[in-house]
């Protein structure tokens, strides 16, 4: 959900630094700062689908996550800082219970389980192109969720393409006695046919 601060063709590059700063000077949720490869990400507010469909997906991870406690389900504006020069801030994440201890005290976050991604008009590319490696070099698991078609594009390491979900979006990650399970019609019934 983010869009380049200058044309790509520029030699304008950020740093870090200049990131945080830009976060730092502009404290409210919106908009949102992102680093990718040097390049300022900008994001807007979000629509109240999107919204929804963040809030909705982040319920049932936290319903999932006190019956396996195994992490946190969080949302953006979180940064996440997987690499150096690198800040993303994904719609909804699960950490690690380590990691929540930790950025209880010191953020930003440096590791997660999960990462998703609901795709809106502006932030297409930068969700499935140019974020997507930074992802799946640290995380098991990468949701795209795209209201429109009303699917889920589901990434592991390694892969060349996702797994497309329209019915069941599922999760078993390391440790859990149970799987994640989320009826995908249901879900977005409950976001765009309301």
């Amino acid at each position: 959900m983010a869009m380049p601060a200058f044309d790509r063709g520029t030699s304008r590059r950020w740093s870090i630094d200049e990131v945080r700063q830009l976060i730092a000077d502009n404290p409210l949720q919106s908009p949102r700062y992102e680093l990718v490869d040097g390049d300022l990400l900008v994001t807007p507010s979000p629509t109240g689908r999107h919204q929804l469909a963040v809030s909705v997906l982040w319920k049932h991870l936290h319903e999932y996550l006190t019956r396996n406690p195994l992490g946190r389900a969080l949302t953006s504006p979180l940064d996440v800082e997987l690499e150096p020069n690198s800040l993303t801030q994904p719609d909804v994440v699960v950490v690690s219970l380590a990691e929540w201890q930790r950025i209880s005290h010191q953020m930003p976050v440096r590791s997660l389980l999960l990462a998703s991604e609901v795709l809106s008009p502006s932030s297409g590319r930068h969700d499935r192109v140019r974020k997507k490696p930074i992802y799946l070099r640290h995380v098991t698991a990468y949701w795209i969720i795209d209201l429109d078609a009303r699917l889920v594009e589901r990434w592991a390491p390694n892969d060349e393409r996702p797994e497309i979900l329209v019915d069941l979006l599922d999760w078993h990650p390391s440790g859990a006695t149970e799987t994640f399970r989320l009826d995908l019609p249901p879900y977005f019934a409950e976001i765009l046919d309301t």
